[in-house]
């Protein structure tokens, strides 16, 4: 595949992302959405549920995971692909690591908390035993953009609160 297909085929799937992120920001979620793909189609596709679920664990990276899983019927997601609108944070970064996902793309970068190489690298840290290819900067200012204005709307909300 060459990379005229490849960037055409990241573009799609994170367009997907960044609907489900639409979704959790609906529900008053931070909006981060993630895809992950195997052989070219969807096998999973969440958003934060953190709040709504009371469950600090509840991030769309790691929702994601865990139906891909359960949908393969196995844990180790060797050829998978994952797609998120935001830089992964340590949490969702070893869970990546430990789900053997094949590479990483997310949209916006997380300067306080990224480790997709941002702050750290995990994901692609060659003192573990698999490495995903990671990279970011994919639809960059969507992602970014949509993460700017849920956080101004809510402190503004706080100081009319």
């Amino acid at each position: 595949m060459d990379t005229v297909d490849t960037d055409k085929l990241t573009r799609k799937f994170m367009k997907v992302a960044l609907a489900e992120a639409k979704k959790a920001e609906e529900k008053s979620e931070v909006p981060v959405g993630a895809v992950i793909v195997r052989d070219g189609k969807i096998i999973a596709r969440a958003h934060n549920v953190r709040t709504t679920k009371c469950d600090p664990t509840a991030h769309a990276e790691v929702l994601a995971l865990r139906k891909a899983g359960k949908k393969l019927g196995v844990w180790n997601l060797e050829g998978c692909d994952l797609y998120v609108t935001k830089e992964p944070c340590v949490m969702c970064a070893g869970a990546i690591v430990l789900s053997r996902i094949r590479s990483v793309r997310y949209g916006a970068f997380d300067k306080r908390f990224g480790c997709g190489g941002t702050v750290l690298s995990l994901t692609d840290n060659p003192v573990f035993n698999h490495r995903a290819q990671t990279s970011g900067g994919y639809m960059e200012c969507e992602c970014a953009t949509m993460l700017t204005e849920f956080f101004k709307a809510r402190r503004v909300k706080k100081e009319n609160s």
